[in-house]
Formats: C-alpha cells, structure tokens, sequence
C-alpha cells in the first residue's frame, strides 16, 4: 500500500481499468479549439507523460495530497500508480493535469500558434533541437491539431530520446567519476600549492619585515651622522674666524662697550636739557590770569605735558565723582580723554575698541571688576601697549604717576 491514509488506496485505484470508449478516437482530422485532458489521452502517453513532464518530488507531492497521506512506496510502485490513475478522469488525474498546465504553460502558449499537424511537428522537432522536450511534448499532445501521425511521431521521437537519456547518463555517470578523481588528484595538488605559496609568502614577509628594520636603522644613523657632521662644521668654521685674531677683537669689544656708555649718558643728559628747554617755553607762552593755581602751574610745567600732548588716555574704573577731575587734568596738558568704567556698565566690546584706539591705558586697580582688570593686562601685554596701574583713586596720586612715567620716557 503507497498511502498511509485510511482512504481507498492508489493500489485499488490502480486496479480499476477505462473502458475502450474512455479515450478520444483520432482516427479522423481533428477540428475545433480545445485541448485534450491527461485522461484523455491513449493509455501508452501516459508513461513518457508522467515520467517526462513532472519531477519525483512533484509527483509524489500530489499522489499524496490526493491520497490523504504520504505515500510509502518506491518511486517505481509511484510512477505505475501515477500512469494507471490518469487513464480515468479522478482525484489524481486532476490533480496531475492542473500540474502539467501550470508547469508548461509557456509551451502551451508557444504552441498555440499551430494550425495544423505540419505547423506542429515543426514546432516540437524545433523544441527538440532546443533540447526543451517537456514541455513541448505535453503542449504537443494535448494540441487540437494532433492527430494520429503526428502522436505517433511524438511518442517514437520521445521514446527515443529517453533512450538517448539513458545512455548519455552512463556517458556522463563515467565523466563524472573520471572528473571527480581528476579533481581529487588536483585539489590535492592545489592544497600542496597554496601550502607552499602562504610559507612562501610569509618568508618574503619576514624578509621584507627585516629589510624595513634594517633600512629604518639606517636613515637613523645618517640623520645623525649629518647632523653631527654639520655641528662639528659650525664648530670648525667658528674656531676658523674667531682663532687667528681673538685678542684684536677682545679689546675691539672693549672699546665698543665704552663707547656705547658714553653714548647713553650723553642721551641721557639731552633728553634732561630739552626737558628743561620745553619747560621754560610753556611757562613763558602761558597766560598770567589763568585759572591754575600757582601750585598746579609749576606742577603742569613739567615733562607731563610733552608726553600726553596730542594722545589719547584711556581711564579703566575710578569712582564716578573723579572722572571730571580726570579729565580736567588729562586735557589741561593737551591729552585726549576716554573713560571705561571697568565693567560695571559699559559693555567688554567697548572696552576692547577703546583699548584698541588708546595710546596710554591707566587702570584704576580699586575701582574695576576683575574681568575688566585681566583683559586690560592681557590686551597690554599681548600689543606692547604701556599701561598705568593706579591703587589710589585720587586725581593727585593719579598725577603723580603720570609724572613719573613720564619722566622715564625720552622726549
């Protein structure tokens, strides 16, 4: 029994036989448009049919699936079953048709183009060359257009090639057993091959690995050679221009320094001499009934007003009631005025565009925030700009400094 199933087996459907009337007569020509069924069909088609035109898996597939089980039996009892079920229309043969249209339907359709039995034998000796069999055998079979002959030629040519089949499987069974030996002997060739490739390989590896080392060593050593050999170069070339006439240059030197300190208290002494010649020419061109006090005229009359004549001083901080006295003392000597007040209220942009245009910066050390007093001794130090830091807020002490700074800078 094929089926596992408690249905009636394939094995009692395979004993029942169709009647002589079950298949189509083609005695005569064939008119109309429809197909023969698989049951339809004369009962020696359905050997090359079923064995040609489904695979195993297939068949085995829908006998199954009509039988309600799986089918047990070998793939011989399964293609007997199979040929003696599709002499009657049943479950099976039904099953079998919708299979064979499904699977050659692009047959089916290429075939659809014949109008007669010579338009058809065409067409399958075409399928044949294109070694495309299946299909066009199941296409050519079920046509409207075949008839007796052309069944006849159908079924001899498939006999024929099945013949063909089998002998070209031996054929090919013994190529495949010579080609697999074959292979055996080459992949054993090509792992002997590729073993001694990858230690030949890692060889050159280690030899390239050694001969990068080596070359690194040696770029190291010349670098250093070249170095050494320009250092001892400078040496030689110093010990060339300085040995023969040492002791001329020693005392050269000696004199050079000497004249250079004669030189600076000459400066020196200048500068104090057009201090004193501007002082007295600003006390004569200054106006008797000015509003200066006699205290403040003498004080005014110093190298003060050469310094901040025409220059812009900028005031960071201070206490807001001394900013007038500021500027009243910056503008009496011809100086230009600017105050910041250090952070309080005015804005760090503006603080850095009147650092910017300043030409002598005094910050008021009690009276700024400290963001304010580390960005004025940032923006100094980092421009060369000369800044005053003042402790005290009050004008005198403000006018001290400046006299002092003053009195250190040449005119």
């Amino acid at each position: 029994m094929m089926c596992s199933h408690a249905a009636p087996s394939l094995a009692d459907l395979m004993a029942k036989r169709p009647s002589p009337a079950g298949a189509a007569s083609l005695d005569g020509p064939t008119t109309g448009s429809r197909r023969r069924r698989l049951w339809e069909l004369p009962a020696h088609c359905h050997c090359p049919v079923v064995g040609v035109g489904l695979p195993l898996a297939t068949l085995r597939r829908l006998v199954g699936k009509a039988c309600g089980g799986q089918v047990q039996g070998g793939d011989y009892t399964l293609h007997s079953g199979a040929v003696a079920e599709s002499r009657t229309r049943n479950r099976v043969s039904e099953l079998l048709q919708r299979e064979l249209d499904t699977r050659h339907a692009a047959a089916i359709r290429r075939f659809a183009a014949a109008k007669s039995p010579a338009e058809l034998l065409r067409m399958w000796h075409l399928a044949v060359a294109d070694g495309a069999t299946p299909g066009a055998f199941w296409a050519g079979l079920t046509h409207p257009r075949c008839d007796a002959a052309t069944q006849d030629v159908l079924c001899n040519d498939m006999h024929m090639l099945q013949h063909q089949a089998g002998a070209n499987v031996q054929v090919d069974l013994a190529k495949l057993d010579a080609l697999l030996a074959e292979n055996g002997v080459l992949a054993r060739e090509l792992a002997r091959v590729q073993e001694r490739s990858t230690r030949q390989a890692a060889e050159h590896a280690r030899g390239n690995e050694e001969a990068h080392t080596q070359l690194a060593l040696a770029h190291t050593a010349l670098v250093a050679k070249d170095t050494q050999i320009a250092f001892l170069r400078g040496e030689c070339e110093a010990l060339r221009h300085g040995l023969p006439d040492l002791e001329p240059r020693q005392r050269l030197r000696e004199q050079l320094d000497h004249a250079l300190q004669l030189l600076t208290a000459t400066q020196e002494a200048n500068t104090v001499l057009r201090r004193k010649v501007a002082a007295s020419e600003l006390a004569a061109s200054t106006p008797a009934a000015t509003a200066m006090s006699q205290p403040q005229a003498a004080a005014v009359a110093q190298p003060i007003q050469l310094f901040l004549r025409q220059k812009t001083v900028l005031c960071v901080g201070g206490r807001t009631g001394n900013v007038a006295d500021y500027r009243d003392l910056i503008e009496r000597v011809g100086g230009r005025f600017a105050h910041h007040d250090g952070g309080l209220e005015d804005s760090h942009a503006l603080l850095d565009s009147s650092l910017a245009t300043a030409d002598l910066v005094i910050c008021q050390t009690g009276c700024i925030s400290h963001n304010a007093y580390w960005r004025v001794k940032d923006f100094c130090r980092r421009t060369g700009k000369r800044c005053l830091f003042v402790e005290s807020a009050s004008t005198s002490a403000l006018e001290r400094s400046l006299n002092g700074i003053a009195a250190d800078v040449p005119i």
